[in-house]
C-alpha cells in the first residue's frame, strides 16, 4: 500500500517562473556573498523582492555579477525536480529556520539541477529555460539589509 505524503498547506499561489527565479537568487547569494537565504521575500508576477542581512552593501559590480550568474544558470536549461525526505534528515542538510513550527513529517526538497536545493511547497517551472531573462531592477541597502528587486522578461 502506497503511503500518501502529507505536506503543510501553502498560503499563496506563486507565479512559477518568478518563484523559481527567487530560488536562483537565493542560491546565488549564498554562493557568491556567503549569506543565508532571504528571510523576507515578496514574490509577485511583475516584480519581486528579497532582503538579505549583510554587513555592507553590495557594489554595482557585485549586483551585475549576480544577475549575470543567474542568467547563465537559466540558459543552462536545468531541470527543476523534487524529492521527499523526512524532516529530521532534512535538518541535517538544509537550513529549516524559515519553516513553521508545525512542519510536516516529510519535506519536499526542490532541486534546480545541481545548482540549488531547498525545502519548499511552492510552484516552480520544469526547466530553468522557462523562467525568461532575470533582471535586477533596483537595489538598496538600509540598516544592514540589502534589498534586491527583480523582474523577468524575454
Amino acid at each position: 500500500m502506497k503511503q500518501e505524503i502529507q505536506l503543510n498547506a501553502h498560503n499563496k499561489q506563486e507565479y512559477p517562473p518568478m518563484h523559481t527565479a527567487e530560488h536562483l537568487l537565493n542560491g546565488t547569494m549564498v554562493k557568491m556573498v556567503g549569506c543565508k537565504r532571504s528571510r523576507n521575500a515578496h514574490i509577485e508576477r511583475k516584480k519581486s523582492k528579497c532582503d538579505y542581512p549583510l554587513a555592507q552593501p553590495l557594489t554595482p559590480e557585485q549586483l551585475q555579477e549576480i544577475e549575470n550568474t543567474i542568467n547563465g544558470v537559466i540558459a543552462q536549461d536545468l531541470q527543476v525536480s523534487f524529492e521527499f525526505i523526512p524532516a529530521g534528515k532534512a535538518a541535517e542538510i538544509y537550513d529549516l529556520e524559515r519553516l513553521p513550527n508545525d512542519v510536516s513529517e516529510m519535506l519536499r526538497i526542490v532541486h534546480i539541477g545541481d545548482y540549488d536545493a531547498c525545502p519548499c511547497v511552492g510552484t516552480h517551472v520544469e526547466r530553468t529555460s522557462q523562467i525568461g531573462r532575470f533582471r535586477i531592477s533596483s537595489s538598496r541597502y538600509q540598516d544592514g539589509v540589502q534589498r534586491i528587486v527583480f523582474r523577468l522578461g524575454e
